[in-house]
C-alpha cells in the first residue's frame, strides 16, 4: 500500500469555497465546469476539465498543491503535485 501525502496530510482544517464561482473565469467572463478550493490560501478557481483549468495553474505558480473539491456532496482533496487524492 503506497504512503499517504505528507501534503495532504498537513491540511488539518478543509478550507470551503467562500463563493461558488471560479474567481478568475470571472473576471475574464469565461464559464467553468467545476471547482477547486485552494487549501493554502483558499482561493477558489476551475479544474482541469474547464477551459481554462485556474486551479492547476495556481497550484503550480504558487506552490499551493492541495485543493478540495467545492462541489456540493464531493468530499475529497487532491494533491497536484504527488498525484494524490483522499476521500474524507
Amino acid at each position: 500500500m503506497p504512503e499517504g501525502c505528507a501534503d495532504i496530510e498537513a491540511v488539518t482544517n478543509v478550507r470551503t469555497a467562500r463563493r461558488r464561482e471560479c474567481e478568475e473565469c470571472v473576471k475574464k467572463g469565461d464559464r467553468w465546469v467545476h471547482l477547486r478550493t485552494c487549501q493554502t490560501c483558499g482561493v477558489t478557481l476551475c479544474c482541469d476539465s474547464s477551459p481554462n483549468r485556474h486551479a492547476s495553474k495556481h497550484a503550480r505558480a504558487s506552490h499551493h498543491p492541495v485543493v478540495a473539491s467545492a462541489e456540493t456532496g464531493e468530499r475529497w482533496l487532491y494533491c497536484f503535485e504527488h498525484d494524490q487524492f483522499l476521500e474524507y
